[in-house]
């Protein structure tokens, strides 16, 4: 894992159950531009611990589900949003 993905990973663990944030938010939490979205998302598609690292909390920057590369895709992301 790169130092990047890393950090990424650990400033999703402070997105609570029930909250969400955006690509954008999450790539100010490690001072990183928001142009860093599409790295953030690759990081995401990465992530070795799922059932750990909330990454299904995260949304566009326009509230949309996008992205969710777990099975059942975008569906799946609401489900998991819902609980």
């Amino acid at each position: 894992m790169t130092p990047f993905a890393g950090a990424v990973l650990r400033a999703t663990l402070a997105i609570k159950s029930g909250n969400t944030a955006t690509y954008g938010d999450l790539a100010a939490a490690p001072g990183l531009p928001a142009a860093a979205s599409r790295d953030i998302g690759a990081a995401f598609g990465n992530n070795p611990w799922p059932l750990l690292i909330p990454c299904h909390r995260i949304v566009a920057t326009n509230g949309k589900m996008t992205g969710f590369s777990g099975p059942g895709g975008v569906a799946t992301n609401m489900r998991l949003l819902a609980k």
